[in-house]
């Protein structure tokens, strides 16, 4: 029995061997690892053109902590998605993540309104945006966003969280009341650094919310919708 047995491995073995297959992921059912099918964004205009050039450049000066490129470009996609016009950004850092979403808000007539409590990341930021172009798009407000962005009285349609991780929940119990039905919460750093936990269970236990976690391969990216 035991010299049948292993007779039909070994001819299982040769046939995966002798077809190309991989006898690892015949035995235990494995799968190839996802090819990277990405390829850099294509622009459609010179505006785009220049706000991608400007993005490229951002990453070669003064970058801080930003989104990447897979980030960003779903939430440009997101954001003009939706037909966002007004975009609420918690932690501007040096403007990545604003040029992104310049990139969706020149097409849907909306504008972003950016908070950070650095003096010397803004003054980056408003150089990117001025070198993209988009200084029009674009609404920067210097302070504590725990007590600027509570100022904001209009609905909001897509707000994105990326500033210090300890705050995320109040950030989303200040703002969630302003998002509108069907808009959008964006979260950064749903993988790493390690995410609020408190924020964690807000966004997945509240029967008004649905989230997904994407691009978890990389800092990660919670993204939440307000029901309507």
């Amino acid at each position: 029995m035991r010299a049948t047995r292993r007779a039909t491995a070994a001819v299982c073995l040769t046939g995966a061997l002798f077809f190309g297959a991989p006898a690892m992921s015949i035995a235990q059912g494995q799968h190839e690892p996802a090819p990277n099918r990405q390829k850099p964004a294509v622009p459609k205009d010179d505006g785009e053109k220049r706000i991608l050039e400007a993005i490229v450049a951002a990453r070669e000066g003064e970058h801080y902590a930003n989104v990447s490129e897979a980030d960003g470009r779903l939430m440009r996609q997101l954001v003009e998605a939706v037909g966002a016009k007004r975009v609420v950004e918690l932690g501007t850092s040096t403007g990545e993540s604003g040029l992104w979403f310049s990139l969706a808000l020149r097409k849907t007539g909306g504008k972003l309104y950016t908070h950070d409590i650095d003096p010397g990341r803004l003054a980056v930021a408003r150089a990117n945006f001025k070198k993209a172009g988009v200084e029009d798009l674009i609404v920067v407000v210097e302070g504590d966003a725990h007590e600027t962005a509570v100022k904001n009285t209009e609905p909001i349609d897509v707000l994105f969280i990326d500033a210090e991780k300890d705050g995320y929940d109040r950030y989303l119990k200040e703002l969630l009341p302003l998002v509108r039905p069907g808009g959008l919460i964006l979260a950064h750093n749903m993988h790493y650094p390690p995410p609020n936990p408190r924020y964690l269970e807000a966004v997945t236990t509240n029967p008004d919310l649905d989230t997904s976690f994407v691009l978890m391969d990389g800092p990660g990216l919670g993204i939440t919708i307000k029901k309507r």
